[in-house]
């Protein structure tokens, strides 16, 4: 609140009228208070905003050879991710044929999408409890195996992932790209002549 101090310089002296000196000061009291009952208002009604965050099963350390499942190659779909955004993939390793895509509903999506329903037809669905509510689902037995290449960007991977949680894929694993798959890329016509072993090797850590 303003207010108007007038001082006051006694009464008429010589016959002459004198004007009067004023001074103002400004209360700054209201519009304290109000900054303080606006900053209240908003840390009680704004929600921080939460990381978003996707839980990842890691594998153990030390996995044994033995330890390993074998899974049927028709199960299988193996995604390298590749420069300049774009996704090789193939299934399973015997005669495989190369293939690229790009990210999203009609690229990736849609190769995982079409990859689940072939092993659908084949395999059905599998059983399983839901490990949050306990409830009984159906899902899947595809198997994705994520391979980034040097290339890649951290956002394909994340992508990639991210792709695995809309499509439900139960099953997936990123492991490292082999040099014969990087000869793949560069010459898809010369075919995959991958070795089962180095693939158990690239699951366990072996060398």
């Amino acid at each position: 609140m303003a207010e108007m101090q007038v001082a006051d310089k006694g009464g008429k002296k010589g016959g002459k009228k004198r004007a009067k000196k004023m001074s103002t000061r400004v209360d700054l009291t209201p519009m304290v208070d109000l900054a303080f009952l606006l900053i209240t208002f908003f840390m009680l009604t704004t929600t921080l905003a939460k990381p978003q965050i996707m839980a990842l099963v890691m594998p153990e350390k030390d996995v044994k050879k033995e330890d390993v499942e074998p899974v049927k190659e028709s199960k299988v779909l193996t995604l390298l991710l590749g420069a300049n955004d774009k996704v090789y993939w193939y299934e399973g390793i015997t005669d495989a044929k190369l293939d690229s895509t790009g990210y999203g509903a009609e690229g990736l999506r849609k190769v995982i999408l079409d990859k689940m329903e072939k092993v659908r037809q084949q395999f059905g669905m599998e059983d399983y409890e839901d490990f949050k509510t306990k409830e009984p689902r159906k899902g899947s037995f595809l198997n994705v195996i994520i391979k980034p290449t040097e290339e890649a960007r951290y956002k394909n991977l994340v992508d990639a992932l991210d792709e695995m949680a809309i499509c439900k894929v139960r099953y997936y694993v990123i492991l490292d790209v082999s040099d014969l798959e990087k000869d793949f890329i560069k010459n898809p016509a010369a075919g995959l002549k991958f070795d089962v072993e180095e693939q158990i090797q690239a699951a366990t850590g072996g060398k």
